[in-house]
This record gives structure tokens, sequence and C-alpha cells, in this order.
């Protein structure tokens, strides 16, 4: 269980998810430029394959901070099974499942490029068009999974990029099989991914974000309690999960004593953004309580916890938010 939080975390693992995918996209072009006997005005083929190999090694690096910084964020809460596995996160399995196995697709297509002298040419020929399944895995993750696919300089982004795929695959396979009309058919299937991508990520896969930092919210609560008895008091520790439509993460410290309780500190903070409002606790039942904090911008909020013991200490309830 998370009990911190940086939003720089969270922010890390979006910008290096889009920076592998946009290198990605220019490497799959590049390769398929490349296979198709292209030639780049004043770009030797020497220089064009350095940079070739010179992306995959970013690409790799950019997945490796994006993995990374998902693992240790707590807005989504993965374990490394999830990670490691495909298909068996908690959260949406089909579009994480396409990520974690893009990359470890990707893992293994690095390792036969590492091995490339020791094995059969045809063996690493048909092993490197893994490229293709890791671009197209990689792009359904993103436009389905993406927490900025629906803005409009994120889905300019990905028509850009399929639009830039889509031509070189069209141009590759007309000129390979002698056809006419090679560019014109290139820029028409260009603009038909660009198109394609830009309705699947404004229609069907619209993201619909949550309220940042929202002042009233009711929240699904599961934590752990500690407690340490006294002779006339009791120090009780909270700290739990709310998860929902806000995202958020309770600490609340509550002292006991035989015939009244005092008012002890409460923090709330908000997923993703860091925020937090603090506070104290006005009143305490035998498994909730009820407090007053305040957010950075000033604003007070009033917080009612309730939860039911589900056995060693865990906790499970209800956590609700509403302006004061």
């Amino acid at each position: 269980m998370h009990l911190t939080s940086n939003p720089a975390d969270w922010y890390a693992a979006r910008a290096a998810g889009i920076a592998a995918y946009l290198v990605l996209s220019t490497v799959v072009t590049l390769g398929i430029a490349m296979g198709g006997k292209a030639s780049i005005p004043r770009w030797p083929r020497f220089a064009v394959e350095d940079v070739h190999r010179f992306g995959g090694l970013l690409v790799g690096t950019f997945i490796s901070i994006h993995v990374i910084a998902i693992a240790i964020d707590s807005f989504l809460p993965f374990t490394i099974s999830e990670l490691a596995v495909p298909f068996t996160a908690h959260y949406r399995p089909l579009p994480v499942g396409l990520g974690v196995a893009a990359a470890e697709l990707l893992l293994a297509l690095a390792i036969t490029n590492r091995y490339r002298g020791r094995l059969p040419y045809v063996f690493w020929r048909r092993a490197h068009y893994l490229n293709f399944a890791i671009w197209l895995a990689a792009t359904a993750h993103g436009v389905t999974m993406g927490t900025d696919r629906s803005a409009p300089w994120m889905v300019a982004l990905y028509a850009v990029a399929v639009g830039s795929v889509s031509a070189a695959l069209w141009w590759r396979v007309a000129l390979a099989r002698g056809a006419g009309w090679t560019r014109q058919a290139s820029l028409l299937a260009g603009a038909g991914g660009a198109a394609l991508v830009a309705f699947v990520a404004l229609g069907p896969a619209a993201a619909h974000p949550k309220v940042w930092n929202a002042a009233a919210f009711s929240d699904t609560l599961n934590g752990r309690i500690l407690s340490q008895q006294r002779a006339s008091t009791a120090v009780v520790s909270m700290a739990g999960n709310g998860s929902g439509g806000q995202r958020v993460l309770v600490r609340a410290d509550l002292l006991l004593t035989s015939t009244s309780s005092e008012r002890t500190s409460l923090q709330i903070e908000y997923l993703p953004s860091g925020d937090r409002c603090l506070g104290t606790v006005d009143s305490v039942r035998p498994q909730g309580f009820d407090g007053t904090c305040h957010t950075s911008d000033g604003s007070q909020r009033r917080i009612h916890a309730q939860w039911r013991l589900v056995g060693q200490g865990a906790l499970s309830g209800v956590v609700t938010s509403r302006s004061a």
C-alpha cells in the first residue's frame, strides 16, 4: 500500500511513455525506409543506420523510465507481477497488458540485435519484424490507456506517427511490387491511418478525466489501523487509500481517553496532483471519524470516514468529502 506520493512520478511516467512512442515510431519509419532501399538526401546509409540503432536504445531507456515511474507512483499502484506478466493487471488489463507485451517484445528484439552476428541472418531478419507488433501494441496501449490520449496535441502526435508509418509501409509494398502511383497511394495511406487513429482517440477510446482535487467526493476506503493501548488512553493511527472518482491518501492520528477524544492531526493527499488538505479530527466514533482540513489554496473541507475491521488491523469502508 502506498502512503506517500509525488506528482513528479506521474508526470515522469507520462512524459517517458510519450517520448518512447514517438521515438519508436521514428525508428519503425526509418527501418521501413532502409528496408526499401530508400535514400535520404545528404544522409549516407551508414548514418541512417546509426540513427536507427541509437533510436532503439532511446526507446529502451524511455520505456524503462516509464515502467519504473509507474511502479513507484501511488496513483495506480501496480504489483511487480502485474508489470511483468501481460494482461494480469487489476486495472484495465487489456490496455495495460498491451503495453507490457510491447515492452517485453522490445527486450526480446534487443537481445536478437545484440547477438546478430551469432544468429542466422534469416532468423534475425524475421525476428526484426517484431518491430511492427511492438509498434502496433504500443499504439493501441497509448490510444486506449494514455492519460492525455484525447488532448488535441496528443491526438495530433498520434496522427503524425500513425500517418508516417502507414505511408512508409504502403510506399515500401508498392515499390516492391512495381506498382504505379506510389507517392499518391502512400499519401492516401498516411492520411487514412492518421484519420483512423484520430477517430479512435476522440471517439470509442476517448478519455474522461477525473476531477482534479475534487472538493466533494465519496470513495471506497481501504487501509490499516495501528493502536497502542495505555492505562487510560489509546493512540490509534489509520492510513488508507481512497479509490474512486478522486484518488486520495488518508492519514489520521486519534488520541482516545477513557472519557473523551482529543483533536489530533488529519491529512488528505489528492492524487495525482500531490496537493494536501491538512487539518484536525473533530470527533471520533468506534469505527470512524469526522474532521476538518484546509487545502493549499485556503479552502476548507469536511471529511467523514466510516469503516469496519476485516481482520489483522485491516479496514474497509468509505471516505467522503464536502466543502465546508
